[in-house]
């Protein structure tokens, strides 16, 4: 089954607003064997809608619109389909009283546009909307599948899964695609493939395929079998094989995390952590106290961007600094396990780093950091290079951080 996505929204357009109704979707589609073959953004014109409806490719099964079902004038999608679709709008009775039950149980006054929002197409199937008041549409022609949904995610995902994803399947003879994803932190994606390269072509060989998904200091690596779960154990055995080659880098599967991961690992041993930061500015922190339940293991953090405060807070030595400057081995070093004794806890992490765009030099140059794990049986330091951006490093900075604390935690 091909289908095309239609995202409707200035507000996507000019950036404003992530277009994550078509990632979200495509994912959906993907698992039940569906096929995205092309998403498009446009602006809230009748124009823009009807050029759209007009250019749909003819290979096309399903064509799924999100966006411009609201209350607000602006709001035109349903008009557009009317004239399409050569019919004309009539309140829909149960949609109504759905709309008047949602402002009744919320002590909120009914407008007229609200109202007007269960006026729908006379020859649509009405798609149930369980999560606010602008309901879906399901119309077929000519072949073909017309799905209309409201742009605000929680209510198309609501009635994605409980009313299009269903009737699709029933519709259309799906095979399930099975995909399952490792989560790789700290190896570029062109130097990653010289790395598996054995692996990757076993993988093809295997008639399965492998995508990269790379994103700062990540990258994602998915198998995907187009036979479904009768392949999943092959690509467990696979993913199995890749923790070996890489276990430094590979840190989870799917929506793991590794907040998540070292949260999980620090309650199970119960060690207490801690961070004192430069560059990171207090983000390193607040990553590990993400997870809920983190009070169980992080005591604290103490920030010291100034070379007093890593004198008076992390115990960092006077003379070290001189010698060696704040970004140094040395000097990262000395604030973790000045850190760890401050903060009275088993494990201490420490970064220090150059994060620009201003301050680099020669021998320390823009995006140099070091980072520190002090451990109570030893402290390990890493230098890491980031480049020349400062959002960027920054970010790179803690999830470099993490995974290096993953890691040390679970060979430790």
């Amino acid at each position: 089954m091909n289908i095309e996505l239609l995202s409707i929204g200035d507000e996507l357009l000019i950036g404003q607003t992530i277009n994550t109704n078509a990632a979200w979707i495509g994912q959906e589609m993907s698992l039940i064997g569906a096929r995205i073959v092309r998403t498009t953004v446009i602006s809230d014109t009748t124009e823009a809608i009807q050029s759209s409806l007009d250019s749909i490719d003819s290979n096309t099964d399903c064509f799924i619109i999100t966006g411009g079902l609201g209350p607000t004038k602006d709001d035109i999608t349903k008009h557009t389909l009317c004239n399409y679709f050569n019919t004309r709008l009539e309140v829909h009775l149960p949609t109504l009283k759905k709309i008047e039950d949602y402002f009744f149980k919320r002590n909120r006054p009914m407008l007229e546009a609200n109202i007007q929002q269960a006026e729908l197409p006379l020859n649509c199937v009405i798609l149930n909307n369980n999560y606010g008041t602008a309901a879906g549409m399901w119309f077929e022609e000519k072949g073909k599948i017309f799905i209309s949904l409201p742009g605000v995610p929680y209510e198309m995902k609501g009635i994605m899964l409980e009313e299009v994803i269903p009737r699709l399947k029933e519709k259309f003879s799906l095979k399930s695609i099975y995909h399952k994803t490792a989560l790789t932190q700290g190896i570029g994606e062109s130097f990653l493939a010289e790395i598996i390269y054995n692996w990757e072509n076993s993988i093809r060989s295997n008639n399965l395929s492998l995508a990269y998904l790379p994103s700062p200091g990540l990258v994602k690596l998915r198998i995907t079998s187009y036979r479904g779960e009768e392949d999943k154990k092959i690509i467990d055995a696979y993913f199995d094989e890749l923790k070996n080659l890489i276990p430094e880098a590979l840190y989870g599967f799917e929506n793991d995390s590794l907040p998540q991961i070292i949260g999980e690992i620090l309650r199970t041993r119960k060690m207490t952590i801690g961070t004192v930061e430069s560059c990171t500015s207090g983000l390193l922190a607040s990553q590990i106290c993400s997870i809920s339940g983190a009070s169980d293991y992080f005591m604290g953090s103490l920030l010291t961007y100034s070379n007093s405060l890593k004198i008076s807070l992390a115990d960092v030595s006077p003379e070290t600094l001189e010698k060696f400057g704040a970004v140094s081995e040395e000097v990262v070093k000395e604030m973790a396990i000045g850190g760890r004794k401050k903060l009275g806890v088993d494990c201490c992490i420490s970064t220090s780093g150059i994060a620009g765009p201003n301050g680099g030099s020669i021998d320390k140059p823009v995006g140099l950091v070091w980072i520190a794990i002090a451990l109570p049986t030893k402290t390990i330091v890493k230098k890491f290079q980031f480049g020349d951006n400062r959002e960027r490093t920054i970010q790179m900075t803690v999830s470099s951080a993490l995974n290096f604390l993953r890691y040390e935690l679970e060979t430790t």
